[in-house]
């Protein structure tokens, strides 16, 4: 599955088959939140929400991909992704594009 940020693929006709979008909503464990609170006082990068975060990314990309896969795609432009914090100690990720069908 070819995965793109831009909005046409050079070269290429296919048609649209429609929005597919992933999404995770992900915790932070106990442990990793209070390691956090320690490195606000030092500054830097935390890097467990780093992982957390990357981690969750891939989750959604991966969802994403399995919903255009069902349409029969064979690639999604347009690749966006975006999160939010839906509650105190969790944070939704979500991945989402265009699922286009190559023409023959």
């Amino acid at each position: 599955m070819k995965l793109v940020s831009i909005d046409s693929i050079p070269g290429k006709e296919y048609e649209a088959l429609g929005l597919v979008k992933g999404t995770i909503v992900q915790s932070k464990n106990f442990g990793r939140d209070f390691m956090a609170g320690l490195k606000t006082l030092v500054g830097g990068e935390i890097v467990g929400y780093t992982e957390m975060l990357n981690e969750a990314r891939q989750i959604a990309t991966k969802r994403m991909v399995d919903e255009a896969e069902a349409l029969g795609a064979d690639a999604i432009i347009g690749v966006r992704y975006g999160s939010s914090a839906v509650m105190q100690g969790a944070a939704e990720v979500v991945a989402y594009g265009t699922a286009v069908k190559f023409k023959a």
